[in-house]
């Protein structure tokens, strides 16, 4: 693998029996770059995530962060990389606070160094007004700022995130993408998303998947052609349908 890549699927598979949830999934994205994954439900968005983050083996092919083989140095791989899943799993009855000093410290961080980084991430997540509250009276968009605080606690190289902004509302969308966009200034993301304006505001890339298989690889201006909006081109990938022709003037 190129050093610029920070993210690399090669030929992956997973089969359950003679199921193929992917099949031959290949692709990289290099250092600094926002990457979107798209696919409609079932396509294999989450299996190839779960498979790049070591959660899953896969039945096929290799999967490196930060040229880290994952499925060879699980913890190596983790090292370098920021997870954050849907409805990413937070300990209800502890407080911000607590959560980042008990993640902090199974990552190995202590003492003035776990201090400037939980302060660091507080200020970028923008969680300081409800670091001493419990988590199970917090709102969504709160627990999701939380996730990520935790997810950028040990200054990951690469984050994939799965639906950052899903059940939100127009206001936290807006500042986890704005969190987003600072975030691919330094690090690599990967990002997966059924919202098409996720994509037009956040991302450099576009990797869409259907049936197990990636059908476009490119820039999101490349994906919708002579579409005229993302949405359309997305059907028109996915379930075949020319685009609509433009409206008359």
């Amino acid at each position: 693998m190129a050093e610029s890549n920070a993210i690399e699927a090669a030929g992956l598979s997973k089969f359950y029996r003679d199921f193929a949830a992917i099949r031959d999934v290949s692709f990289t994205v290099p250092q600094g770059q926002v990457a979107a994954f798209l696919g409609p439900n079932g396509a294999g968005k989450s299996t190839t995530m779960k498979i790049l983050t070591g959660y899953l083996a896969p039945s096929a092919g290799v999967a490196r962060v930060a040229g880290v083989d994952v499925a060879r140095d699980r913890i190596g791989a983790a090292e370098r990389l920021g997870y954050l899943p849907e409805n990413g799993p937070l300990y209800p009855d502890m407080t911000p606070l607590g959560l980042l000093r008990f993640f902090g410290e199974a990552r190995g961080l202590g003492g003035a160094r776990l201090k400037r980084r939980i302060d660091d991430v507080v200020a970028r997540c923008a969680i300081g007004a409800v670091l001493e509250k419990s988590i199970r009276k917090l709102s969504k968009g709160f627990r999701q700022r939380v996730g990520m605080a935790q997810v950028l606690l040990h200054e990951p190289d690469v984050l994939i995130m799965d639906e950052p902004t899903g059940g939100l509302d127009p206001n936290q969308i807006r500042e986890v993408r704005r969190l987003i966009r600072e975030l691919g200034a330094t690090k690599t993301v990967l990002l997966s998303t059924h919202i098409l304006q996720e994509v037009e505001a956040v991302a450099d890339r576009v990797i869409l998947i259907h049936r197990g298989r990636i059908v476009f690889d490119g820039t999101p201006a490349a994906m919708q052609g002579d579409c005229p909006t993302l949405d359309e081109a997305f059907r028109a990938f996915t379930e075949g349908e020319a685009c609509a022709p433009p409206a008359a003037a």
